[in-house]
């Protein structure tokens, strides 16, 4: 095998004085922002309050956060249990995006309830800003060198026309392993493409199916890039725990969706928006 040309990339992106700012942390926050910008838009257009949308991120973030080092945490405890200290040691990787999504999820219910908002809409709304995140986040993964796959040839990767330093930066171990971060990264924005180019078409969608259509399509390609790995979470008996819970969400979607359409013919089109919100004007007027 032969060795790299060139030093895998560094993963501190500055350094000021004892402080160190790593490029996880950097393209993470770059994907949470421009998620956030492109929510706060679509939100006005469905006549949802930005300054509600705003109040329920900054409760969704940290516990986002929270719960992807958790569940990232509790399926590798064996070597956090031998090295505590480093639970709270995110700067260098170790975040697992369901983790994430599901504690974001729960905040978002909770908040919804008590804001009086309607939960689906909000949720489809942030569909694809979140793949938009989970897409930019992937490359995080890449500076740690992290959500890589099983080992290939110098050949392969350059067959696949990559740009030298990506080449480079999958020299792990000493060896050259399959880029999965870059075909998660490529599917996720593949959907956020798509999403974004249908979403606005007249009767296709009633609110939550363009949180459903996010949920089964990242699952969907979850579910074969996270077999191509080698560094998944694993359950007992060799059971990939991403790999599981994808199937999981695919079945899950699809089904919830077709029983919506079914049993609940009168729910509201997607770009009806907020019903009560546009009511109450209407009464001011």
């Amino acid at each position: 095998m032969p060795t790299p040309l060139i030093a895998a990339l560094n993963p501190i992106a500055l350094r000021l004085g004892p402080l160190e700012v790593h490029w996880y942390g950097v393209i993470i926050a770059t994907g949470v922002v421009l998620a956030v910008i492109l929510a706060m838009r679509e939100a006005e257009r469905r006549q949802i309050s930005t300054d509600d949308l705003f109040d329920m991120i900054l409760w969704a973030l940290p516990f986002a956060l929270i719960g992807a080092r958790l569940y990232y945490v509790v399926f590798e405890w064996p070597y956090y249990a031998a090295h505590p200290s480093e639970i709270i040691a995110i700067w260098h990787g170790g975040m697992a995006i369901y983790g994430s999504l599901i504690a974001a999820a729960i905040v978002v219910l909770i908040f919804c309830r008590r804001r009086q908002l309607p939960v689906w809409l909000v949720l489809d709304i942030a569909a694809p800003t979140v793949l938009l995140g989970q897409g930019i986040g992937r490359w995080g993964n890449f500076m740690n060198q992290e959500a890589f796959g099983a080992k290939t040839t110098l050949h392969f990767l350059q067959q696949l026309h990559l740009p030298d330093f990506i080449v480079q930066q999958m020299y792990i171990g000493g060896a050259y392993r399959q880029p999965t971060f870059l075909y998660e990264s490529l599917w996720d924005l593949l959907g956020v493409v798509v999403l974004l180019s249908i979403r606005h078409r007249k009767h296709w969608f009633k609110q939550g199916e363009i949180f459903l259509a996010y949920m089964a399509w990242y699952a969907f390609g979850r579910f074969f890039i996270e077999g191509m790995r080698t560094d998944s979470l694993m359950l007992f008996g060799g059971l990939r725990v991403s790999q599981l819970l994808s199937a999981v969400l695919v079945i899950a979607a699809i089904g919830l969706w077709l029983w919506r359409r079914y049993y609940q013919p009168l729910l509201p089109d997607y770009l009806a928006g907020n019903q009560l919100a546009s009511a109450q004007r209407a009464t001011k007027k």
